[in-house]
This record gives C-alpha cells, structure tokens and sequence, in this order.
C-alpha cells in the first residue's frame, strides 16, 4: 500500500504492476503482464457509475457530491462536463438500444438520455410514493431495467438532500415499456451494486448497510433468477468482513470483479472473485474504490472509479455487453 500511496502516476511501472495481486491461478489468464495500472483523471469528491460508450470511444462517470457527470475521450485523454446538474446522478448503464441510464440521488428517480440529448423519466414513485435515492441499475435481456434503492441520497447535502424515507429500501424490476415495476428484494438493508451472470440465471446485489446498522455484515448476496421475473434462494455470495462492496460487473467468464472501500486500506480497490465465491486476485488502489465497468473496443479494459480519481487497467477478460 505505502508503494502505492507513493507512486508517480507519470512515471513508467515496471512489469508485471504489483497492484494487481494473484490469489488463485485462475486469475492468471485475467491478467495482462505488460499492463499497468493508470490514474487517468483526478479531482473529483467521490466518483461513481462508469459507463463506457464505444461508439463515442468515451468514459462517462457521475462525480455526486459536485452534481456533474463527466466524460473522458479516449482518444484525447481529455475531461469535460457531460453534465450538470446531474440530479446527483450515481449509477449509470446503458440499456439494449445504447441508450444513457441513470440512477438519480437529488430527482430520486430513474432517468434514460434519449438520442437527442432530452431526459425521460421511467420511474420516481412507487405505489404513489417517491423512490428513496436510486443506487445502481442493470438491464436484463427482455429489456426490464433492475435497480437498486437504498437511502443514501436522504442522509444530508453531501449526496443529495435530507428526506423523509417514504419506502423501504428495495431492489426492483422495471418494465420501460409499459412503466409497471415490482419488488423483487425489500430484505437487504441498503441494496446497492447490482449485476447479472452471464446466463442471466443469477442477480448479485451488495449490502453495504453495515455503517447503518451496527453489526450487519458487509455482503454481496445472489440469489436465483426465476422466469425472469423474479428472485428465489437468497445466499451469500461474499463477504468483505472489515472492507464494504460497493458496484462491481460480470465478466464473460463469470468473474465478479467488486470496487470495494470503506474499510482496512490495504483492501482498497477491486476484489475478483471466481462464480464459485472464491477470491482469486485483487487490484490495490491507494484509494476505496466505488464502482467500475469493462470499456475499449474489445471490453477488456478495466474503468474504476475511485472516490477522487478514476483508474484504467487492460485485463485479460471481457466485460459483458449491456452491464
């Protein structure tokens, strides 16, 4: 950790980076031995939801206590605003026809970016109340939207705005087409990163309500995909002990790759963990670690966002689509 906290982010690293630490001989093919670990932007006050866009060969990415969303291009290495205000936007993805979603902490509800540049809103009540703070969200491939819902954006200003919490904390599932949602999860205590398997046939969700509630254990659970449409068969799929999962995505292969902070520092970062819940490698950052996506033209570039900067890595595994 101390070479990390001390090191050049302009200098040259020498191969293979000790950043990235293999756990299992799994992880082997998941890394890249001439990649190192890049610090490719810095200056926000806690990075979020990093979505990539090929088609743009751009990173976007909310910054939540600033309610701004950024853009890093690819091929200048520049940043600008994408924009703001943001509605203190958290987690983004992009849903089957390439379209921009966005969790909203300040408007409290789910948001698509149309082609135009306009903003839809697919869901802000539920059953005639308003959402708490959308978390993070992930599309299935029937095109239903699942999302998270926890209360962090109602704690204060830092995030969002202080409110009176009008439903429990949930994970749901949006059809956007005819607007309906449902309750598929009321029993985590702040349901927070979201992600399928490759099969569709499991849905991971992190319970980061440990600071909320003393005791609750800091978790990622999965539980069975029933039809589609609903969740059976709750289980532990990890847990961080002293450390907290926050967003994470699903590799090709199966491989959950988890930003995880708020904890022992020698544990920020990205932890990677086999479909079986084994831990197999971990990527140390000098910083806790929010969320992250796979991007570049072959989905195997790793974007973590990384409470004040953002970080990239090549790996040797692929992203999956729509996540």
């Amino acid at each position: 950790m101390d070479r990390l906290m001390n090191r050049d982010w302009q200098q040259p690293v020498r191969y293979p980076d000790p950043a990235v630490e293999v756990l299992d001989r799994r992880f082997n093919r998941c890394r890249v031995g001439s990649a190192a670990l890049e610090r490719i932007w810095t200056g926000g006050r806690w990075a979020e939801g990093p979505v990539w866009f090929g088609d743009l060969r751009s990173l976007i990415w909310s910054d939540i206590p600033n309610d701004r969303m950024l853009r890093w291009c690819e091929a200048t290495g520049t940043v600008s605003v994408f924009r703001q205000p943001s509605g203190f936007a958290n987690g983004n993805t992009r849903d089957r026809q390439g379209r921009l979603l966005t969790c909203e902490h300040g408007g409290r509800r789910v948001v698509r970016t149309e082609i135009d540049g306009s903003l839809t809103v697919l869901i802000e009540r539920f059953e005639g109340r308003r959402l708490n703070s959308p978390n993070d969200l992930v599309t299935h491939p029937d095109g239903a939207i699942w999302f998270t819902d926890p209360a962090y954006g109602l704690r204060g200003f830092h995030e969002g705005a202080p409110a009176e919490q009008e439903l429990p904390t949930r994970t749901y599932r949006l059809d956007p087409v005819t607007g309906e949602a449902s309750v598929v999860d009321e029993s985590l205590v702040m349901p927070n990163g979201i992600a399928f398997s490759p099969d569709h046939l499991r849905l991971y969700v992190a319970d980061t309500g440990a600071s909320h509630r003393a005791g609750h254990p800091r978790q990622i659970l999965v539980f069975d995909v029933i039809d589609g449409m609903r969740l059976a068969n709750r289980r532990v799929f990890a847990d961080l002990g002293t450390s907290s999962p926050d967003g994470f995505r699903v590799d090709t292969q199966g491989n959950l790759w988890a930003a995880v902070a708020w904890g022992d520092p020698d544990r920020d970062g990205v932890h990677v963990f086999a479909p079986d819940g084994t831990k197999i490698g971990a990527i140390h950052l000098p910083e806790g670690a929010a969320n992250l996506c796979f991007g570049g033209a072959h989905r195997d570039r790793l974007f973590i966002t990384a409470s004040q900067s953002v970080y990239a890595i090549d790996v040797g595994a692929q992203g999956m689509a729509y996540a």
